[in-house]
């Protein structure tokens, strides 16, 4: 299926094109940027809801928020398996709602569910992510060891990007499984992840190769490609290497100790 395995060492991995083409380690300075020290509202992504579709007025989005922030794991998931709050509900098999280790170190976010996410009802699967599980593998992570969700809970028709109000509605649910999760890491996968999490509209290529800050009080947080993006372009996986070595690097220097095992 063109996926490759991904190996820890000292010399540098291999790309999908050529076992014996070697990944050339990163040569940009790193920098670490701390963004705001509050969770910032979601990013604006689409604007594009349909006519049927309106505004949760922003009193109720506020109650809501807070009651969602006060749940368990067991009345978060059923929440977000029966919630209604838009209009994608309509169209979904059911909500993904996430999976791993409840308490992990390292805590990994994607955009959306996709087909077979919608039908399994698990993030990643298929061929993007068994590539998630070696990149983790490299890592001497396993998938039951981290805590994988996604920004979007529901599978948006089509695999369109989240509106705005899609978005708005599911961002509790995300900042509440951040809060029980506790992760000492956060890997931000994909362009519509990253985007939502530091309420920025830039790409993948200017947010990678940095160390953001998320929530209160402030996990690091690393950007990198989605594995999808990954299969179509095998080049790019020495740069996502190089954001997983970045990402391992600031879990240690946050005093997380190793880090094997979650």
């Amino acid at each position: 299926m063109d996926i490759q395995t991904w190996q820890l060492r000292e010399s540098p991995i291999a790309d999908a094109d050529s076992p014996a083409v070697a990944i050339e380690p990163p040569t940009d300075e790193i920098q670490v940027v701390s963004s705001e020290p509050a969770i910032p509202p979601p990013t604006v992504l689409e604007t594009t809801a349909s006519a049927s579709e309106e505004p949760t007025p922003a009193p109720v989005q506020s109650i809501r928020a807070a009651r969602i922030a006060t749940l368990d794991w067991e009345a978060l998931a059923t929440e977000v398996r029966t919630c209604t709050a838009c209009g994608l509900h309509a169209g979904r098999k059911q909500a993904v709602f996430g999976v791993g280790k409840q308490q992990a170190r390292w805590m990994v976010i994607g955009e959306a569910p996709g087909a077979d996410e919608d039908r399994l009802g698990e993030p990643f699967v298929g061929r993007s992510g068994k590539l998630l599980d070696l990149m983790l593998e490299a890592l001497s992570l396993k998938r039951e060891t981290v805590f994988i969700a996604n920004v979007i809970k529901c599978r948006p028709p089509q695999n369109r990007d989240p509106t705005a109000e899609e978005s708005s509605c599911c961002r509790p649910f995300l900042e509440r499984q951040v809060a029980l999760v506790q992760p000492r890491i956060i890997l931000a996968v994909g362009r519509i992840a990253a985007q939502n999490l530091l309420n920025t509209q830039q790409p993948v290529g200017k947010l990678r190769n940095r160390v953001h800050r998320f929530g209160n009080p402030g996990v690091p947080l690393v950007v990198t490609y989605h594995p999808a993006y990954l299969l179509r372009s095998p080049r790019e996986k020495r740069k996502a290497w190089q954001d997983l070595q970045l990402a391992r690097s600031a879990l240690l220097d946050d005093g997380a100790g190793p880090m094997e095992g979650g």
